[in-house]
Parts: C-alpha cells; sequence; structure tokens
C-alpha cells in the first residue's frame, strides 16, 4: 500500500487534538511553560514534552527521567503532555520553540510512523536530534482470563480466522505497535488487512479497552503494563526480543515458534536553531543521566536496556529507521 493510499486509510485519525497539559506540580498554560530559554540562554530548568497521552510509553520515559534528574540533583525538570496525531501536535509545537535550550521532546518509532502516514507541517528535519535512550521489547497481551492461554493458541485461532481476533496497539500502523502486529501476522502467513487493528493514543488508552474487551489482544511495549502484570489482571503470551527479558515470566516470540524479532525505542529531540555549545549541554546531561545509577536502576525496573546514541550516529539511526518503517508497510511485491 503506498503512501497516498495509507493517507486515505488513516486520514480518520485526525481528530480534533486535546492539548492537555499534565506536569509534576499540576498545571500551566503553554505560553509561560515553554517561556524559558527563548532568549537563547540556558536555565537551571528542563521541560521534557511527551506528544501523546499520559500513562503511554513516551510519557513514562519522561516522568522516569525527570525523576532520576531530580534524585541526582542534576536539574530541575517537569513534565508537559501534549497529544494528538500519533505525535504530530507535539513535533508541530517543538518545531515552534527555535533557540529554546531547555526543551526536549520524547519521540520513537510512534512519531516515525505518523510521520509517514499522516499530513505534518513539520518533520523531523526540522528540529534538533539529542540522543537515542532506551530500547525494550514488544510483549503479546491478553486479558487473564483469555481463552488464549499460549501465543500457540492465539496464532491457531488468528490464522484460523483472522478477522476473529481483534488486536489494538498504543500507535499508528506506522508505529512500534502496528509494525509489530505487521510483522508478526505475515510471520505467521496472514494478510494484515483481513485482521482488524484498533488504534489508541499511547498504552493509557489502550489498558483499558483491553480489560473490557474492546479488543482480543494488545501489541504494545512491556514497560507500561508491569503492575498490571505483576498483578495477574494481563497475561504475557510472548515478548518480541531475541533472548527473554528479566522484567517478565514470558518466551520469546522464536521460543513460540514465530519468526519475529522486534526492538522499539525511545529518544529525544530539542527545538531547532541550538547552538553547538546548547546541543552539546543536552547531549551530555543524556550521557550523564545513561550513566546514573538511579536512572539504571529505574530503567531495570520498566524493562528497558539502555541504549544511548548520540550524534552524528542518532541522526543515522532515524534514516535507517524511517527506512524500516517505509519498508514494513510497503513490502516488496506489495500492491
Amino acid at each position: 500500500m503506498k503512501a497516498s493510499k495509507r493517507l486515505s486509510r488513516h486520514i480518520a485519525l485526525l481528530g480534533a487534538c486535546a492539548m492537555t497539559l499534565v506536569l509534576s506540580t499540576g498545571c500551566t498554560p503553554v505560553e509561560s511553560f515553554f517561556a524559558g530559554g527563548r532568549a537563547g540562554e540556558s536555565s537551571e530548568e528542563l521541560r521534557v514534552l511527551v506528544p501523546s497521552v499520559a500513562g503511554g510509553g513516551y510519557d513514562l520515559t519522561a516522568r522516569t527521567m525527570v525523576q532520576a534528574l531530580a534524585d541526582e540533583g542534576t536539574v530541575d525538570s517537569d513534565v508537559v503532555v501534549l497529544p494528538g496525531s500519533g505525535g504530530i501536535v507535539g513535533l508541530n509545537r517543538l518545531a515552534l520553540e527555535s533557540g529554546n535550550p531547555d526543551l526536549l521532546m520524547v519521540m520513537g518509532l510512534g512519531v516515525l510512523g505518523s510521520l509517514e502516514i499522516l499530513p505534518s507541517e513539520h518533520t523531523l528535519a526540522d528540529v534538533t536530534p539529542i540522543a537515542r535512550l532506551v530500547e525494550e521489547p514488544e510483549a503479546v497481551l491478553v486479558p487473564a482470563d483469555s481463552p488464549y492461554k499460549t501465543l500457540t493458541d492465539l496464532t491457531q485461532a488468528w490464522v484460523a480466522d483472522p478477522s476473529s481476533i481483534s488486536i489494538g496497539g498504543g500507535s499508528s500502523e506506522g508505529g512500534p505497535d502496528g509494525l509489530f502486529r505487521l510483522l508478526f501476522a505475515r510471520a505467521v502467513g496472514i494478510d494484515p488487512s483481513l485482521s482488524p487493528y484498533r488504534i489508541f493514543d499511547g498504552g493509557g488508552e489502550l489498558l483499558p479497552a483491553l480489560l473490557t474487551r474492546q479488543v482480543d489482544v494488545a501489541a504494545t511495549g512491556i514497560g507500561e503494563y508491569l503492575d498490571q502484570i505483576a498483578a495477574g489482571t494481563v497475561r504475557v503470551l510472548a515478548v518480541s526480543s531475541p533472548e527473554r527479558t528479566p522484567a517478565v515470566d514470558a518466551p520469546t516470540m522464536a521460543e513460540s515458534g514465530v519468526d519475529v524479532t522486534f526492538t522499539n525505542w525511545r529518544g529525544l529531540m530539542a527545538p531547532p536553531g541550538l547552538s553547538d555549545d546548547q546541543r552539546q549541554r543536552l547531549q551530555d546531561l543524556v550521557r550523564d543521566l545513561a550513566a546514573s545509577p538511579r536512572w539504571n536502576e529505574l530503567s531495570r525496573r520498566n524493562g528497558w536496556n539502555s541504549a544511548v546514541l548520540t550524534e552524528p550516529e542518532f541522526s543515522a539511526f532515524l534514516a535507517d529507521q524511517a527506512q524500516f518503517v517505509d519498508a514494513t508497510l510497503d513490502p516488496p511485491g506489495a500492491n
């Protein structure tokens, strides 16, 4: 399916974008929240922008980052949540903050996928890449009382009737959850277009949909669901990492007979118009964060792997990932 067809297929996703601001200490209007650093001088505060609803992987990453920075006494920081269009609303806002050295936006495959599928005033070329931060595997989740006890159970039912299994994800089809579903379906011989995929704006919306049976299965990162997994509310059928992860007691996709290995990741972008010194300051902050005991403790707790990659390697990585998204959405030989 070519980009124009994907656009017409997903244009319904572009509803009204609620600009909800969620801070660690309350709510502040957008105008005053982003005011710091506009004169080009770095302050002692850092704002971390989350371009999806609260409760998802971007939000968890941002809040974990803020907590670690506070515990280490590195810098004062806050989180602002600005959802809409799979991260595009946040990206467009970031691009308007030219010269602001005190603002970072969490992003990842979800933003790349949204840019592939949906129209946007700005692209990643209009902002400043800072670093990749973490990686985590995807997981196949079902409610605890689901009839599917193993990945084999699910796969057999899905192959027998692809339209009977509804899979939900916290990203667009071009984001990590959607891409993982496409790879999973093709690996077991299913045409993904025959199976419904329901899109939610992050894990915070996906979880209640799974628990209320709006979807049969969730394809998602594990970090957002560790509490529910530990409580027995949901069950992990398999994880997409090449080896088992210590975060959950579940087999890999390969162990379950499905030849899929997939890794999601999250990184950080800054506004355009920064000086070399300002970019270096932010990259140094990320390196120091990644080396801190508190960050590593919290990362392990969330099931993440440290995967810091700064410039220029991060820009090259982004280009490779954009090609991966495009190739997965439009595989060779597709009509």
